[in-house]
């Protein structure tokens, strides 16, 4: 296993930030304000949405998994995305269908990620299954060091990283500084490739690029 689905997954992330980046500035956003969210956060790159997702959990202190208004604009503020205050109070109507005051973070997340086929959330559910080898639902450092040996990754031979430093390097694509664990949850990875999949068209080409970046 590579140490990261490196040049395609790293050059596509680029082309969705660009993408998303350009169809904000060309629609003014958008009319809708939960694309609008959605285009912000991928024009961060795929580390946007799993930078909200985890903000969110963070501040979920009673784990209830619900966000007031107050909590949910905090959220979208500290993570610095550029949104009115309007915006945030439509968005949060539009999730609070029982008007009960809270939305729930689960469902949230969901409508904001760019939408899967059955296909490519296949590909990608088959991919984190290898890389849990606990199967406790997360990757971590132990998990890793079943299924990649560092041994020949070439600045563990010339001694400039240990096989824990490469392996959270690893890690590190599906998190952000701000909210870094060393885990790396079942939502997170899907959050990370429903990214890196809106900039590619061609499921073909999607699943295969898996395939060859975990081995599948």
């Amino acid at each position: 296993m590579p140490l990261r689905p490196q040049s395609a997954t790293s050059r596509q992330e680029s082309e969705m930030a660009a993408r998303s980046l350009r169809e904000l500035q060309s629609t003014g956003g958008s009319s809708d304000p939960v694309q609008r969210l959605r285009l912000l956060c991928l024009s961060r790159g795929a580390s946007g949405i799993l930078g909200l997702g985890r903000l969110f959990r963070r501040m979920d202190e009673d784990g209830n998994k619900n966000l007031n208004l107050e909590e949910f604009a905090l959220g979208l503020r500290e993570i610095g995305l550029e949104i009115t205050d309007d915006e945030i109070n439509e968005i949060f109507t539009k999730f609070d269908t029982d008007s009960s005051g809270s939305v729930n973070m689960d469902e949230f997340l969901v409508h904001i990620r760019p939408p899967l086929n059955e296909g490519r959330k296949k590909v990608i559910e088959e991919a984190f299954n290898k890389m849990d080898k606990t199967g406790d639902g997360e990757i971590t450092t132990e998990d890793l060091k079943n299924v990649y040996n560092v041994k020949s990754h070439p600045t563990y031979i010339s001694g400039e990283q240990s096989e824990e430093s490469i392996l959270k390097k690893f890690l590190g694509n599906f998190e952000q500084d701000a909210t870094r664990d060393g885990k790396v949850t079942k939502e997170e990875f899907f959050n990370y490739y429903a990214a890196i999949s809106a900039s590619i068209d061609n499921d073909g080409y999607f699943n295969l690029m898996m395939r060859q970046a975990y081995k599948l």
